[in-house]
């Protein structure tokens, strides 16, 4: 035989990637976007003190990258108030969410998540030959009482669960989260996902507990710091869970100009308030153009607003397609019913104003 003898499962993947890029359609449509809304980006962009050390730091780029990652560790330690032993930096929350998944499940293991949330977490379940068992949404958010009830009912090993969550932009109260916790069944762990965090309701976020081994918090540099093209994620957990990261993650994954400019950004915490005002400013606005097109903007705890276009998928999809069309990158979700809905990121006046001119014609042509 020649070439590669792929694993039967494998061979039994689609080649596939899990979000179509702006480049990408870009290049399809011989045209670059007049706005991109997109791809839940922080277009206004990191702090002028993480550009400034990530621009110091390119000229030792020959070096590898610190693989321990230490003064980023220890700065998120002192920031989250925890030891450093419980917090592992990786190349975003897609890479740590694969190395979880590679940790603990093998071959046939259950693993529950909702179905139409993160489909990257899904693509690193199947690449593992794990049991993906998917649970609807209830009143546009992610059902924490159907997630544990089903993680109980097929011994899951992992439960994927959002708060914010995307691409709704809903969430659920601390209080809510923290009962959640209290009954992820032994042997299981919850993957408490809050990329949006610093986006969030001070309310939604439940106080960390590194004692407690059957959570691991996600948080990212890509929301609300601005930087998303660097690839610079964490986990928060258990010292025993955390540990156990170093036996495969990538040690050299995150290069030290994207540690440099990570630290340097959460060091401006002034700057990072100033983005959140900023953001929340935006979903105004959004909710503004969505109810001028008699819309309706769902609430939304992050860097984006889902608009609920009042019919079903595929007039959604036409809407989509016509702001595409227009030159307005945006998403929408994948799963009924909430695919009834465009996705808008929080953008500039310039970037909402372009939407904006759009979104009539858009509306008119998907109504036809």
């Amino acid at each position: 035989m020649k070439g590669p003898r792929f694993t039967d499962l494998a061979a039994s993947l689609p080649a596939t990637v899990p979000f179509v890029g702006p480049e990408t359609q870009e290049r399809a449509r011989g045209a670059v976007f007049a706005a991109r809304l997109g791809a839940n980006e922080n277009v206004f962009g990191p702090s002028p003190k993480a550009i400034a050390a990530m621009q110091a730091a390119a000229s030792d780029v020959w070096k590898y990258g610190d693989p321990e990652n230490h003064d980023l560790r220890e700065a998120l330690a002192a920031h989250h108030r925890v030891p450093a032993e419980n917090i592992m930096v990786g190349e975003g929350i897609d890479a740590l969410l694969g190395y979880l998944v590679r940790l603990v499940v093998s071959p046939g293991d259950a693993v529950v998540t909702s179905d139409g949330a993160y489909p990257t977490f899904n693509f690193h379940v199947a690449g593992f030959g794990g049991a993906l068992h998917k649970l609807p949404y209830r009143d546009d958010r992610e059902d924490p009482d159907a997630l544990l009830a089903k993680a109980a009912e097929v011994d899951a090993k992992l439960i994927y669960f959002a708060n914010p969550d995307n691409p709704m932009g809903s969430w659920h109260g601390a209080d809510t989260v923290t009962e959640m916790i209290g009954h992820v069944p032994d042997g299981a762990v919850l993957i408490l996902d809050e990329a949006y965090g610093e986006l969030a309701p001070t309310n939604a976020l439940p106080p960390l507990d590194i004692s407690e081994p059957r959570v691991i918090r996600m948080r990212t540099f890509s929301k609300a710091y601005g930087m998303a093209g660097a690839r610079v994620g964490y986990a928060i957990g258990h010292a025993d869970l955390i540990t156990a990261f170093k036996k495969v993650r990538n040690h050299f994954a995150v290069n030290r100009i994207a540690q440099a400019g990570a630290l340097a950004a959460l060091r401006d915490q002034t700057y990072l308030a100033q983005v959140i005002a900023d953001v929340a400013a935006a979903r105004d606005q959004i909710g503004v153009i969505a109810a001028r097109n008699g819309l309706n903007a769902l609430p939304s705890a992050t860097n984006f607003v889902a608009i609920d276009c009042g019919r079903d998928g595929d007039f959604a999809r036409s809407v989509l397609a016509g702001l595409i069309a227009r030159g307005i990158f945006v998403r929408m979700p994948f799963v009924a019913p909430q695919d009834r809905c465009v996705r808008i990121s929080a953008g500039q006046s310039g970037d909402l104003d372009a939407f904006a001119s759009a979104l009539p014609m858009a509306l008119a042509d998907a109504r036809q």
